[in-house]
């Protein structure tokens, strides 16, 4: 079943759309096409890779230019840059406070928030409860015994630790009332395991039989030929707004790569300080941003923010193109930049 989860994301998208007067701050430059590197390498999110991938040849022909791409969770491939010592021209996170927390200011100067996802559970016609499962019970189906669910590793991926997530906010009171109780939660956790690092190999073990569900990105799931379903919005931490927000809030997982506490799902990208070819890297944001970048998250499910949102805080720093295409906020919804 398949409840059109795009509209499910529309408040954080819609949320960037009031200008407040910060878009026109520019900063840095970019060189001209004859004066950038002729390749790039990004580190991203697993969820960004098929977007990525189809964008990557229009980039490629537009600036003559080698993209060379490494998708892993996004608290992996942060690491890479914080930890490991690498060197990126981009990176790209499923959700911006790594960026923020984490890159910032040691590691960078600024980032973007550019698109939104949210969660949903796909799964098998044959898998075990297939034929009893909806929106309005699937706790119910996934709590029996017998069924495995899967999800990331959230020491990796915050598909992980958001699947985790939702299942904690069906057990939270939202507008007085809750999906299901403290015992229901158990024992979904009971039956859930973490077969894979990111949220983009679970459909293989689907498929295989391996798991009957996967809790991940709804922008997975719509692309997939597998069924799925969307969640409640009190638990597919889709929504923007102070009262959703507030609730998200009450989720926290606690991981050897850190606690991670609930929020509306955004994405964030940059250009690294320790990048190679930082004029190269703006393209790509700004690639990204509008155009056939915006395009191709569409087709992959993911809600682009238009115009895309920076912090005013370091609007300084953002790349003149890509501003072109941001607005610098303090706060996006509810959420502090």
């Amino acid at each position: 079943m398949k409840a059109g989860g795009a509209a499910g994301v529309a408040a954080l998208a819609g949320c960037s759309g009031v200008q407040d007067g910060g878009g026109t701050t520019t900063g840095a430059t970019t060189g001209t096409a004859s004066s950038m590197a002729d390749s790039l390498t990004i580190f991203h999110a697993g969820s960004l890779e098929p977007p990525f991938s189809a964008a990557e040849a229009a980039f490629e022909e537009q600036y003559d230019v080698e993209v060379n791409r490494e998708a892993k969770g996004s608290v992996a491939s942060t690491k890479k840059i914080t930890q490991q010592g690498r060197r990126a021209d981009v990176l790209g996170v499923s959700d911006f406070r790594l960026i923020r927390n984490r890159v910032l200011p040691e590691y960078g100067k600024w980032y973007s928030i550019f698109t939104t996802n949210s969660m949903s559970i796909q799964y098998r016609e044959d898998s075990n409860g297939a034929e009893d499962i909806s929106t309005d019970n699937w706790w119910e189906v996934l709590s029996r015994d017998g069924v495995t669910i899967g999800h990331s590793d959230p020491a990796v991926d915050p598909g992980g630790y958001r699947a985790v997530m939702t299942q904690q906010l069906g057990a939270k009171s939202f507008d007085g009332a809750k999906l299901y109780d403290q015992s229901t939660y158990e024992k979904l956790r009971a039956n859930s395991v973490v077969p894979t690092g990111t949220e983009t190999n679970l459909e293989g073990q689907l498929k295989s039989g391996k798991l009957d569900y996967a809790i991940y990105y709804q922008s997975i799931s719509s692309t997939s030929e597998l069924p799925y379903i969307d969640l409640q919005p009190q638990v597919d931490l889709s929504k923007a707004t102070s009262e959703y927000a507030e609730h998200y809030a009450k989720a926290t997982v606690e991981t050897d790569s850190g606690t991670f506490t609930g929020a509306p799902i955004a994405y964030g990208i940059t250009v690294p300080d320790v990048a190679d070819a930082p004029n190269l890297g703006a393209k790509w944001v700004e690639f990204m941003l509008n155009g056939e970048g915006q395009n191709a998250l569409e087709a992959k499910g993911l809600v682009p923010v238009e115009p895309a949102v920076v912090p005013k805080s370091g609007a300084d720093a953002v790349p003149s193109n890509v501003m072109e295409y941001a607005t610098a906020k303090s706060t996006l919804g509810p959420m502090e930049l």
